[in-house]
């Protein structure tokens, strides 16, 4: 199937994509990888008049370290991601993650950015960006402003951006002594999550849990932070049973989504089955 006819635009400079997109609201999408944006297109699941496509303005596909803290530009690709040394040796989770999103075309097309914007709520990235206490830099009319991970993604394809707004860069912490474990459970590996765990786990000398995030993905409306389970384990010894009473909490409070690939019960199944996986990996 092919879209609906839609103007294209490739500005050169961030000013004027926001100025486009104050002009066409909300006819407009904006374009960064398109690895999601395409396919709903083409089955016109998506049909916006306009797309502005990021992909000529420069610095958005930047990385940089600044002190404690790493700046990645939102149109990063996943290979970028998965390859950059910087990235491998200071804040390991995200070359993780991107290892494992679709197969090597989607990650030589799609970026960070896209994916976060696009907050689907099996994507695996979302997931990495809880964990990682990340925040986000949202760039409109008004200025800059920065988002924290865990008030980003509101439901499913919806996310704390305004309308006039686009998604610019993410900001992580360096990880140092800090272990990071990303495991999903997919169809196929190229597939969405069923149930993804991100997390960061850092480790007293008597094994006792001095930092510890948790990212989930997969399992709801909207990937969150699993509170419960670092709660449960944080400043505690780990053991099998610690970690096993831990990954239990896992959906508490949590609206488990139920679909053509699992059940509530499995689905729940699932995600107390890769979160204990996923904090023994770490240990």
């Amino acid at each position: 199937m092919f879209s609906n006819r839609f103007e294209y635009f490739a500005p050169k400079s961030l000013e004027e994509a926001l100025a486009l997109l104050s002009t066409h609201q909300d006819d407009a999408k904006v374009l960064s990888g398109g690895q999601s944006l395409l396919s709903l297109m083409k089955l016109r699941l998506a049909n916006p008049k306009v797309l502005i496509d990021l992909g000529r303005i420069a610095d958005l596909d930047s990385l940089r370290a600044d002190g404690d803290k790493l700046n990645i530009g939102a149109r990063t690709t996943y290979a970028q991601i998965r390859e950059s040394a910087l990235l491998r040796d200071k804040c390991p989770l995200l070359p993780k993650t991107a290892a494992v999103v679709g197969d090597a075309q989607v990650r030589n097309r799609g970026t960070i950015g896209g994916s976060l914007a696009h907050a689907d709520p099996h994507g695996d990235m979302p997931a990495a960006a809880l964990a990682l206490e990340a925040e986000l830099k949202a760039v409109g009319p008004k200025g800059a402003r920065w988002i924290k991970a865990e008030d980003f993604f509101v439901t499913m394809f919806s996310t704390a951006l305004a309308p006039d707004e686009i998604l610019t860069e993410i900001r992580v912490p360096v990880s140092d002594n800090t272990q990071s474990v990303y495991l999903k459970a997919a169809r196929r590996p190229s597939d969405f999550a069923m149930v993804g765990v991100a997390l960061c786990l850092r480790l007293g000398p008597d094994q006792t849990c001095e930092q510890f995030t948790v990212g989930i993905t997969g399992v709801s409306d909207k990937p969150y932070r699993a509170l419960s389970v670092e709660k449960a384990l944080r400043g505690q010894k780990l053991n099998p049973k610690s970690i096993e009473e831990a990954a239990a909490c896992v959906t508490d409070g949590v609206d488990v989504a139920e679909d053509i690939h699992a059940s509530k019960k499995f689905r729940s199944h699932l995600a107390r089955l890769y979160t204990g996986r996923a904090i023994r990996a770490a240990m």
